[in-house]
């Protein structure tokens, strides 16, 4: 349960200084995902006056995929929230708008979140949303006195749920350019190795291009493996100076020497 004496230390703003520096820390792509939630509920404890604790949460299409929280407390609401489906967060992840709760004394519209949080000593709180599809951040404050979370703090809070979700946006766009990096270089590679096959068959067998490719199709086709796999045992038989190759054995051509295949990578 959250003490009134956290109130002294969230109603001081830190030096603007060591926002930047947690601010840079938040922007590391190297914090991975679960550090920089957790970076981003510290600072809004820090930042927002009447602030006492804050979770915040990344939801991919409307399922929770990461949490941090700065205190045993919100999290255990988030938990509440997630097996009953009702309370400020559920209706902010919903609705995708602001949902914000002055007293929880007084709160109707959850009774249990309501009496849970009361239970830990939080009166007040606000959720903030940010959307950046597939994925949505929620940034939850919460205050040990009612109307703690007043006007003057909320600018503070949207300034940084916009700027945590400028921060995961460009996380997932990164994580898709290097995913999408990483198919090419494998489709180059699985090009590269076809495209080897397919010399040492035409060497083998005397065909051109195509009859080339269309063999590593049949043979795709009786063996049930993929091209790009028929391609690399004809490499691997053909660089362990095989007498043939899977696909070749018993063919018609002349079997490929030993070196035949290398000239053509």
């Amino acid at each position: 349960m959250l003490v009134r004496g956290t109130g002294g230390r969230t109603e001081d703003n830190v030096p603007a200084e060591d926002l930047g520096h947690e601010a840079a820390e938040l922007v590391s792509l190297s914090n991975g995902e679960a550090k920089s939630l957790s970076k981003l509920a510290e600072m809004a404890v820090r930042q927002v006056p009447g602030c006492a604790a804050a979770h915040a949460t990344i939801w991919r299409d409307g399922e929770l995929a990461a949490m941090a929280a700065t205190h045993p407390d919100p999290a255990e609401l988030v938990d509440l929230e997630i097996a009953t489906g009702l309370g400020p967060l559920a209706l902010a992840v919903r609705d995708g708008q602001p949902v914000s709760c002055p007293d929880a004394l007084a709160e109707n519209r959850w009774p249990q979140w309501a009496e849970e949080a009361l239970r830990r000593g939080l009166r007040s709180s606000v959720h903030l949303v940010r959307q950046f599809p597939p994925m949505t951040l929620v940034l939850g404050l919460f205050g040990v006195r009612p109307g703690a979370l007043h006007a003057e703090g909320v600018p503070m809070a949207a300034m940084l749920a916009r700027f945590g979700s400028t921060v995961f946006a460009n996380t997932l766009a990164y994580g898709e350019a290097q995913r999408t990096a990483t198919q090419l270089k494998d489709s180059v590679a699985a090009r590269a190795v076809t495209d080897q096959a397919k010399g040492i068959l035409m060497h083998a067998l005397g065909c051109d291009a195509d009859e080339a490719l269309s063999h590593l199709r049949r043979e795709s086709q009786r063996r049930h493996i993929k091209v790009t796999e028929v391609a690399a045992r004809i490499v691997a038989d053909q660089g362990s100076g095989g007498r043939g190759t899977p696909s070749t054995r018993g063919s018609r051509g002349t079997p490929p020497s030993r070196g035949s295949g290398r000239g053509r990578e």
